[in-house]
């Protein structure tokens, strides 16, 4: 596919009050290897940026813990506050030395860290704030009032959460409106099917992370590249087109620091897959 520029207007999913396209970008990438420290060529990182915006996409996932807060700032210098881009972000997690993901939902934490992130994405509001994972150690409920009580305090547009089972996004839901869920989901891992299907009975935004995980296409190769072949895409075009076929409230975000990939990832949302190939693939891990 020659494609590099999101032109279907109709593809479209509303958070809050900010209509975004359904193919966004996710920043974890722009960080150094591991996702800890900052890239090698922090210009190139910012142009990376930069194209996403003029491909089109407005939908830009971050977290302080990338990085951790390069990505965030990164983006801070590279796009500032856009009107016209729903930037999102995520607390919840740690970074020890090991590079281990570490769930941390202390309210006093999460609390400082919201007034690190609104510096670092030279912001008075965060357009969307995510729970990034439940913390065994603190109440669950006591971690999403925080979040609903920096909504009210205006610091915060609109919340959400991630790596969340059913019943914790519906207890989220009993504290605040949650406009978007963030799990795992592509073509080889279902696990969070339940989740979605809630999502979908309620017009939440279901960002899947990993949707085009190469372990898991490659699970499903042989099809991949039979649709790929007829037209002219690769596996990871088909891919995310297939989730964007999936539902409605998919919100996908490939990441990259590579301005080929992107492109090639933004023109997955030009792909038009036929009703027998979609169910082919959905057939494919059922």
């Amino acid at each position: 596919m020659s494609s590099e520029t999101i032109t279907n207007e109709s593809d479209t999913f509303e958070i809050g009050d900010t209509t975004i396209h359904r193919l966004g970008f996710g920043a974890m990438r722009l960080c150094g290897g591991e996702i800890i420290g900052p890239p090698e060529d922090e210009e190139a990182a910012r142009e990376v940026l930069e194209r996403a915006v003029d491909c089109g996409v407005d939908f830009v996932d971050t977290a302080d813990s990338y990085g951790p807060g390069v990505s965030e700032r990164l983006i801070g210098e590279a796009l500032g506050d856009p009107d016209d881009v729903l930037i999102a972000t995520k607390a919840g997690l740690l970074r020890n030395r090991e590079g281990e993901w570490l769930a941390h939902g202390d309210p006093d934490y999460i609390r400082n860290q919201v007034l690190a992130s609104l510096d670092r994405l030279r912001t008075d509001t965060i357009d969307l704030y995510q729970f990034h994972r439940p913390d065994p150690d603190t109440s669950y409920e006591d971690s999403i009032q925080t979040f609903a009580e920096l909504q009210d305090e205006g610091l915060v547009e609109q919340v959400g959460v991630s790596n969340v089972s059913v019943e914790q996004l519906e207890t989220a839901r009993e504290h605040v409106d949650v406009a978007t869920v963030q799990n795992r989901f592509n073509l080889g891992d279902r696990s969070n099917a339940d989740v979605l299907e809630v999502c979908e009975a309620n017009d939440i935004g279901f960002i899947p992370w990993a949707p085009i995980d190469g372990d898991d296409l490659d699970e499903h190769g042989d099809l991949l590249d039979e649709i790929a072949d007829e037209h002219e895409a690769t596996r990871r075009q088909v891919g995310l087109a297939w989730l964007l076929e999936r539902s409605d409230v998919i919100l996908p975000i490939p990441g990259t620091s590579d301005p080929d990939h992107l492109e090639s990832n933004v023109a997955a949302s030009q792909l038009s897959l036929s009703d027998d190939e979609v169910r082919q693939l959905t057939d494919a891990a059922e």
